[in-house]
């Protein structure tokens, strides 16, 4: 979703994961991360993809916008094991040269699988963003939540270069069409 919004927008993607996992899955050190990050969000566009709370306050400063993808648990988890067991399968590479580790599916620690750390982050990404939206500290950015995969459809077909829809936005639901869409998890920004 959001390579595809920064496309619509003709402004650069950038996926924090990418920035984070050095080759091997060693973690970039925060303050280059934090470092690197900040450079990024200094650019006049840019769509940052990710959730790191190391750096959301420097890419939130930044922001005119947040996109939250608010999809339900069930559809996020059907597309991270989905996602990862294609991965492994195909040994695709991610960034950086890393490719998924059969420990995402072993582990019930949440910091070495993306699928145990996808279910027992969901209700916490919800409560935060949800609080976010009523923080007068991120009154200068117009939070987009997006519920099902027909939302994320109407988002993007409604989008122009050089217009965002207003604050508080929300397309209207669409009934039925939330299986089988690969259109991401978890909130973006």
């Amino acid at each position: 979703m959001a390579a595809a919004l920064a496309a619509r927008l003709g402004v650069p993607h950038v996926e924090l994961d990418a920035v984070f996992h050095r080759p091997g899955w060693i973690a970039l050190p925060e303050d280059e991360f934090r470092r690197r990050v900040a450079l990024a969000a200094e650019r006049d566009g840019w769509v940052i993809d990710g959730n790191y709370s190391a750096v959301r306050h420097l890419v939130w400063q930044r922001a005119d916008t947040v996109v939250w993808l608010d999809l339900p648990r069930a559809l996020v988890m059907r597309r991270i094991v989905g996602r990862t067991l294609a991965r492994l399968l195909l040994r695709r590479a991610l960034w950086n040269g890393n490719r998924e580790r059969w420990r995402n599916l072993t582990t019930l620690d949440p910091e070495e699988s993306v699928i145990v750390w996808s279910w027992t982050h969901h209700t916490t990404y919800r409560d935060r963003y949800a609080a976010a939206i009523e923080d007068p500290t991120w009154s200068h950015c117009r939070f987009v939540r997006l519920r099902s995969p027909g939302e994320v459809r109407a988002f993007l077909a409604g989008l122009v270069s050089d217009t965002m829809p207003p604050a508080g936005w929300c397309p209207p639901r669409e009934k039925g069409r939330a299986a089988g869409d690969d259109l991401g998890s978890g909130p973006q920004i």
